[in-house]
């Protein structure tokens, strides 16, 4: 699961921007725009800014979960293939029947 958060929605109504936020949470600028970005998760000094700066709300109206995507880079997707089919009939104990000659084999 991955922590997602709502303050960038609700700072609007009660900061005038990210600097105000920010120094509200006591974390730097660029701490609180990388999370924004998505280029930071958001950890521990965040959520303990992120009360700081709105008192008032609990933990889930600040924060919420959001499933986690598998990510697959192409390079490691390998396709199946002929070699991939034989190896797998030969891990299953090869159970097509032999070759007749002249006749096609179908594979299930």
């Amino acid at each position: 699961m991955i922590l997602k958060t709502r303050v960038f929605d609700l700072y609007a109504g009660r900061y005038r921007n990210l600097s105000e936020l920010a120094e509200a949470m006591e974390l730097s600028v660029s701490q609180v725009y990388r999370v924004v970005e998505g280029k930071r998760n958001i950890n521990r000094k965040f959520i303990i800014g992120a009360i700081k700066a709105f008192p008032g709300y609990k933990f889930d109206d600040l924060f919420y979960f959001v499933p986690e995507v598998p990510v697959v880079k192409t390079s490691e997707a390998q396709p199946v293939g002929k070699s991939e089919r034989a190896s797998q009939l030969a891990l299953e104990g090869n159970r097509q029947p032999p070759l007749r000659a002249g006749l096609p084999q179908v594979l299930p």
